[in-house]
């Protein structure tokens, strides 16, 4: 009888450890990506939110006193679907140089690195961003 309690209590620890361990992967969701997010170089902020089936990601503040033909309100990230548990892919708009790129995004604790590529992912430039508050 104490073996059968055992292996019951045993299963029903599993089972409790699995429901755990979905619940912690279930709040890889595409939304989780929402918010504002500051660059690393502290020049410029872009919201990301959903935009249909999509995240897009929108320029919302520069830094005073920075030279550059990115303005305020322009999209930069759009199409950007989900892949896998926190990375998104879509397309990446650069305002400096006014080319759309192949697009990546991955989110891991408080850190969100994109990524714009061109000729097939042979050149790629990358940037860091953290939460804004």
């Amino acid at each position: 009888m104490t073996t059968t309690l055992t292996m019951r209590r045993a299963g029903w620890l599993t089972g409790l450890g699995l429901l755990a361990a979905i619940a912690a992967t279930a709040g890889a969701r595409a939304d989780d990506v929402a918010g504002t997010w500051l660059r690393d170089t502290g020049a410029s902020k872009v919201k990301f939110a959903p935009c249909g089936g999509a995240v897009c990601g929108t320029l919302v503040w520069i830094k005073p006193g920075v030279e550059t033909p990115a303005k305020v309100g322009q999209k930069v990230f759009f199409d950007m679907k989900p892949t896998g548990p926190n990375a998104w892919a879509g397309s990446a708009f650069n305002p400096e140089d006014g080319k759309t790129y192949t697009g990546k995004m991955n989110l891991s604790g408080g850190t969100l690195t994109t990524q714009g590529c061109a000729m097939g992912g042979l050149i790629c430039k990358s940037s860091t961003w953290t939460r804004a508050n």
